[in-house]
């Protein structure tokens, strides 16, 4: 072990001290202020202004104050690399007594313990409150962020005391969450009140034992959110822990006679990165990307993940409306006729469990987050067929699952559960949950029938089977077509690792008939809008899966190649700001691709509506921006290869019940691979007015092209008016407006005058701003959307001053042309613009 760097402060402190005795120490304690070291030894201290900065750097343990209140002061420890401030701090020591503006000092007493004294009053604030500790123990910022008190006395300078025992609201690597079951002690995270408050707010998150272990976030004693059962691989709820894509930490899960916990690792390579609860509850991932913090909101993923949303025996899945259904053999309580899901579901039969025997069976539901499993009974050397043998000879137990999946496809182990179950939802990949049902409802019922109609179906397929000899034949041969058809048009593309990484992408295909029927024959009643590609409309799949079909024309120049792009490009994309494929079809000259269904269809629609455009309040508005920024962003940095949308616009922007943004239709969309940054083309696509001025004249494309298109986006939905308006109040376009509006000091002037009442003044200029730095000329001005993230996240992430972009008269002229060549004000375009 190196041997730690002492400071120069060697003096002991009594519990209280004089504010005239703090300032004679501060003058005499040797080292100056901004005094760079790791360790404290007996006696020594730091006061404000000075810092402890852990060995190599990434780490420093000061004071400081939230942007917003400088008038508290706070000791707390935060990635070096990052403001001095509440939005990046790991670790905070007094957080519910800030400090006055008297500089205050942080002192390791005569008795090993570390004490944080008021620069003002001289009292205690916080402290480390250790037993265990001498004279000869020091304290030291480690290079991974943790405070420690060690004991000097022996080699291994045992750990008596350390901040990762005490987190705040954030998690790093090498903390954990859990309780320790020799003494009590808990490792949990607390939100706090308020982004710059630091006092305890509302919500806890916390490792809950009873059954499997689970994450729960709790809202005083109400739970709000629920990771799920650990099962051996990740947590229940939480698929994407194991998905290498979006992997940032390893968890290592100990589970032993002294402690339940789950302990984050870094991975080699990664950026740092925190999770952090925030005032509202909600766990987001920091990662400092390029100078600044990106955020991913975690947990909540979407409505689903509401604790007991629909109640007990409901299962929820994200992709349909309404999102609450019963499991098969249970209907709704009379609430759900008033739209309230939380009463769950009844059993339709009863079981008919008695004396230890039954008649019962189960009812296999796949791919869920399992239930809470407060009242289960885990066995870890049980089978799942002992599990089941189990939970028929008990009349209480209602379902059972396997408690840890590890292996090569092997289970070990089950979990047992009685009385009701909750908090079911649909994810993908999710674990398979056996719900116990009455035979009746099916077996026992089918049997009765099987013996009454089993001697004249037996007839009546003597006489028939040579005619369904034939039809089968025809079928299979139609069969065998189509799928020659899709396997050139679709598979042969997709099994191209050179562009997808891996060799096959699975595409659930969906029958054409399947289709005509949830579509009415695609009756003009079901449509829900239409442009160059051809029309969408709306379907419901099955019992209730509402979803939206877009059915391309033969004219929409989106052939083969653009229809297969879009299928297998959006399969592999994974994120809460694109839109979902959830099947595709060929059928002759038919090509459909079946997607989530959204209830509040485009953007377009609203903001440019009159009569609705007021439904989208400043806050909604604010919440699109951002959502749109984060889509932008995991298609630029975060999948598995850069994707270049080529035609960001507002009608390929959906948003969803909550009015949140998914980025859709990427049959456009190009993919960059290895260290390529841009590319040219001779086939110019996209619309007029958001496609970038290098790509409009020179067809030169790249990230920052799709930067320019959000920020004109950003830009309309600042002011509720399109880019190509023609000549608005003297200006070609909304570019020029916008311009002229902020150099004369104006901008507020923009502002749609529905807004008024509900806008954030600061939050708009911003944004006025980071769309005027998207639209500049010259791409390599404009912000990578790590930055344009952390822009928007953050309110004091300082912005650069805009230069004055260039405007395309013929925008203005045109409108959003559709397959024009234009040749205005000795500017030409040599290639073709394909509108879409």
């Amino acid at each position: 072990m190196a041997k730690p760097r002492p400071t120069t402060k060697f003096l002991n402190f009594p519990s209280v001290i004089s504010p005239l005795l703090l300032l004679l120490l501060r003058a005499s304690g040797g080292a100056g202020a901004g005094t760079v070291s790791d360790t404290l030894i007996n006696g020594g201290n730091i006061t404000d202004g000075e810092t402890l900065v852990s060995d190599g750097g990434s780490f420093t343990l000061g004071f400081f104050s939230p942007t917003s209140v400088p008038n508290k002061r706070y000791l707390g420890i935060w990635f070096t690399a990052s403001a001095a401030d509440a939005d990046a701090a790991c670790w905070v020591a007094n957080l519910d007594n800030p400090l006055g503006k008297a500089p205050s000092v942080l002192v390791l007493s005569s008795t090993g313990g570390l004490r944080l004294l008021d620069g003002g009053s001289g009292q205690t604030v916080w402290s480390s409150n250790m037993t265990g500790a001498s004279a000869s123990s020091v304290a030291k910022l480690l290079p991974d962020g943790n405070l420690v008190v060690q004991d000097q006395r022996n080699s291994s300078a045992a750990i008596l005391w350390q901040s990762f025992d005490h987190p705040s609201n954030t998690m790093i690597a090498g903390m954990k969450l859990g309780k320790s079951l020799r003494n009590d002690t808990e490792w949990s995270l607390t939100s706090w009140r308020s982004k710059n408050d630091p006092a305890r707010g509302e919500y806890r998150r916390v490792m809950d034992t009873n059954g499997l272990p689970d994450i729960f976030t709790w809202k005083g004693n109400v739970k709000k959110y629920r990771a799920g059962p650990w099962n051996g691989r990740w947590f229940s709820g939480l698929p994407d822990m194991e998905d290498p894509n979006y992997r940032l930490f390893t968890v290592q899960m100990l589970e032993d006679a002294d402690e339940v916990s789950y302990v984050l690792n870094a991975i080699a390579g990664k950026p740092f990165t925190r999770l952090v609860m925030d005032e509202a509850g909600v766990v987001q991932v920091f990662v400092w990307i390029t100078r600044g913090w990106t955020s991913f909101p975690w947990l909540p993923a979407d409505d689903c993940d509401d604790y007991a949303k629909c109640g007990a025996f409901g299962v929820c899945n994200a992709a349909t409306t309404p999102q609450c259904d019963c499991l098969q053999g249970f209907s709704p309580v009379s609430q759900w006729a008033q739209g309230n899901s939380s009463g769950g579901c009844r059993r339709d039969v009863r079981l008919e469990c008695s004396n230890g025997t039954t008649a019962d069976q189960f009812k296999l539901v796949s791919g869920v987050k399992l239930p809470d499993t407060h009242n289960a009974t885990v066995n870890m050397s049980a089978t799942l067929e002992q599990c089941e043998a189990r939970c028929l000879a008990n009349c209480s137990c209602v379902a059972y699952a396997a408690a840890d999946i590890r292996g090569d496809g092997h289970v070990s182990g089950c979990v047992m559960w009685t009385g009701d179950i909750v908090d079911v939802r649909y994810v993908n990949p999710g674990q398979d949950l056996y719900v116990r049902l009455a035979r009746s409802q099916s077996a026992t019922r089918k049997r009765d029938v099987a013996k009454i109609l089993l001697p004249v179906l037996a007839s009546v397929l003597v006489l028939t089977a040579a005619a369904f000899y034939l039809v089968w034949i025809c079928k299979l041969r139609a069969k065998r077509r189509n799928k020659d058809i899709m396997e050139k048009a679709i598979l042969g593309y997709s099994r191209a690792p050179n562009d997808f990484g891996d060799e096959n992408v699975e595409l659930p295909f969906v029958s054409f008939g399947d289709i005509a029927a949830a579509t009415n024959n695609f009756s003009e009643d079901n449509m829900l809008g239409q442009g160059g590609f051809g029309k969408v409309y709306k379907g419901t799949l099955g019992h209730s899966l509402e979803v939206a079909i877009k059915r391309l024309s033969q004219g929409s120049g989106q052939g083969v190649e653009e229809f297969r792009n879009e299928a297998v490009l959006i399969a592999k994309l994974q994120h809460r700001n694109l839109v979902r494929l959830l099947g595709c079809c060929i059928h002759g000259d038919e090509k459909l691709l079946v997607y989530e269904y959204l209830p509040n269809k485009s953007l377009d629609s609203i903001i440019f509506d009159a009569t609705n455009k007021h439904i989208l309040d400043w806050p909604t508005r604010f919440k699109i921006i951002k959502g749109i920024s984060r889509g932008l962003l995991y298609l630029h940095q975060d999948s598995r290869l850069t994707i270049i949308h080529r035609d960001l616009k507002p009608s390929n922007i959906l948003l969803d019940e909550d009015m949140s943004p998914k980025i859709s239709d990427f049959g456009m969309a190009r993919i960059f691979g290895g260290n390529q940054q841009e590319a040219n083309t001779n086939r110019v696509v996209g619309t007029y007015g958001y496609m970038s001025p290098e790509y409009a004249m020179d067809g030169a494309f790249s990230v920052k092209s799709d930067t320019y298109s959000f920020g004109v986006i950003v830009l309309e939905i600042i002011s509720g008016l399109k880019i190509t308006l023609t000549h608005y109040n003297g200006f070609p376009n909304l570019l020029a407006y916008a311009w002229s509006l902020w150099t004369d000091g104006k901008a507020m002037d923009l502002l749609d005058s529905c807004l008024a009442k509900s806008c954030s003044r600061t939050e708009a200029l911003r944004c006025i701003q980071i769309g005027l730095l998207c639209v500049q000329d010259n791409p390599n001005s404009r912000p990578l959307m790590s930055s344009v993230v952390t822009m928007l996240e953050n309110e004091t992430t300082p912005l650069t001053v805009p230069k004055q972009p260039m405007y395309f008269s013929y925008w203005g002229a045109q409108g959003a042309g559709e397959n024009t060549s234009s040749s205005q004000n000795n500017m030409s375009l040599s290639t073709v613009l394909e509108g879409r």
